[in-house]
Protein backbone atom coordinates (compact mmCIF):
# COMPACT_ATOMS: atom_id res chain seq x y z
CA UNK A 1 0.00 0.00 0.00
CA UNK A 2 1.23 3.40 -0.74
CA UNK A 3 2.48 6.00 1.83
CA UNK A 4 1.40 9.31 2.33
CA UNK A 5 5.25 9.82 2.00
CA UNK A 6 5.28 8.31 -1.23
CA UNK A 7 2.20 10.15 -2.57
CA UNK A 8 4.26 13.72 -1.36
CA UNK A 9 7.08 12.50 -2.80
CA UNK A 10 5.42 11.42 -6.55
CA UNK A 11 2.71 13.77 -6.87
CA UNK A 12 2.02 17.36 -8.05
CA UNK A 13 2.84 20.46 -6.40
CA UNK A 14 -1.62 20.26 -6.08
CA UNK A 15 -0.84 16.97 -4.33
CA UNK A 16 2.30 17.84 -2.07
CA UNK A 17 0.23 20.75 -0.86
CA UNK A 18 -2.72 18.36 0.07
CA UNK A 19 -0.64 16.29 1.87
CA UNK A 20 1.11 19.01 3.97
CA UNK A 21 -2.42 20.39 4.85
CA UNK A 22 -3.43 16.77 5.82
CA UNK A 23 -0.28 16.34 7.70
CA UNK A 24 -0.91 20.14 9.61
CA UNK A 25 -4.21 19.01 10.91
CA UNK A 26 -2.15 16.25 12.94
CA UNK A 27 -0.06 17.96 15.39
CA UNK A 28 2.08 16.97 18.65
CA UNK A 29 0.25 16.99 21.53
CA UNK A 30 1.91 20.33 23.28
CA UNK A 31 3.86 21.55 20.68
CA UNK A 32 3.62 25.04 19.38
CA UNK A 33 1.38 25.81 16.99
CA UNK A 34 4.17 26.10 14.25
CA UNK A 35 5.76 23.00 15.02
CA UNK A 36 5.80 19.98 12.76
CA UNK A 37 2.87 18.16 12.53
CA UNK A 38 2.99 14.60 13.88
CA UNK A 39 3.97 12.56 10.66
CA UNK A 40 3.53 9.27 12.03
CA UNK A 41 -0.08 9.86 13.26
CA UNK A 42 -0.68 11.28 9.96
CA UNK A 43 0.82 8.39 8.28
CA UNK A 44 -1.44 5.89 10.26
CA UNK A 45 -4.60 8.09 9.73
CA UNK A 46 -3.51 7.88 5.70
CA UNK A 47 -3.15 4.18 5.67
CA UNK A 48 -6.47 3.76 7.93
CA UNK A 49 -8.55 5.95 5.64
CA UNK A 50 -7.30 3.85 2.40
CA UNK A 51 -8.40 0.86 4.37
CA UNK A 52 -11.73 2.14 4.72
CA UNK A 53 -12.11 3.35 1.39
CA UNK A 54 -11.32 -0.87 0.56
CA UNK A 55 -14.09 -2.09 2.72
CA UNK A 56 -16.98 0.40 2.13
CA UNK A 57 -17.00 0.16 -1.73
CA UNK A 58 -17.29 -2.03 -4.03
CA UNK A 59 -15.19 -1.16 -7.54
CA UNK A 60 -16.41 -3.28 -10.41
CA UNK A 61 -12.77 -4.28 -10.18
CA UNK A 62 -11.13 -8.10 -10.21
CA UNK A 63 -8.23 -8.06 -8.64
CA UNK A 64 -7.19 -7.15 -4.74
CA UNK A 65 -4.27 -4.95 -6.31
CA UNK A 66 -6.83 -3.50 -8.51
CA UNK A 67 -8.78 -2.84 -5.36
CA UNK A 68 -5.61 -1.30 -3.33
CA UNK A 69 -4.68 1.31 -6.40
CA UNK A 70 -8.54 2.25 -6.68
CA UNK A 71 -8.44 2.87 -2.90
CA UNK A 72 -5.14 4.75 -3.26
CA UNK A 73 -6.21 7.13 -5.59
CA UNK A 74 -9.21 7.61 -4.01
CA UNK A 75 -7.82 8.48 -0.74
CA UNK A 76 -5.55 11.16 -2.65
CA UNK A 77 -8.55 12.79 -4.14
CA UNK A 78 -10.09 12.84 -1.24
CA UNK A 79 -7.03 14.40 0.11
CA UNK A 80 -7.26 17.40 -2.38
CA UNK A 81 -10.91 17.81 -1.94
CA UNK A 82 -10.12 18.71 1.65
CA UNK A 83 -6.74 20.38 1.36
CA UNK A 84 -8.05 23.82 2.14
CA UNK A 85 -11.86 24.34 3.98
CA UNK A 86 -11.64 26.04 7.26
CA UNK A 87 -12.04 23.70 10.13
CA UNK A 88 -12.08 20.29 8.73
CA UNK A 89 -10.75 18.00 10.56
CA UNK A 90 -9.26 14.27 10.34
CA UNK A 91 -12.32 12.41 9.83
CA UNK A 92 -9.91 9.55 11.77
CA UNK A 93 -9.08 11.66 14.46
CA UNK A 94 -12.56 12.84 14.86
CA UNK A 95 -13.86 8.79 14.66
CA UNK A 96 -11.36 8.42 16.90
CA UNK A 97 -12.17 11.26 19.48
CA UNK A 98 -16.00 10.03 19.86
CA UNK A 99 -17.38 8.89 22.81
CA UNK A 100 -18.05 5.12 23.03
CA UNK A 101 -21.50 3.87 22.98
Amino acid sequence: MITLHEVYEQGSDAVKAAVRSFGSRHPVAGAAPDAEPDWKKAERHFTHLIEVIMGTTAPPLTGAADIVRWAEREAVGFLLAVDNPAGYRCPICVKQQRPQQ
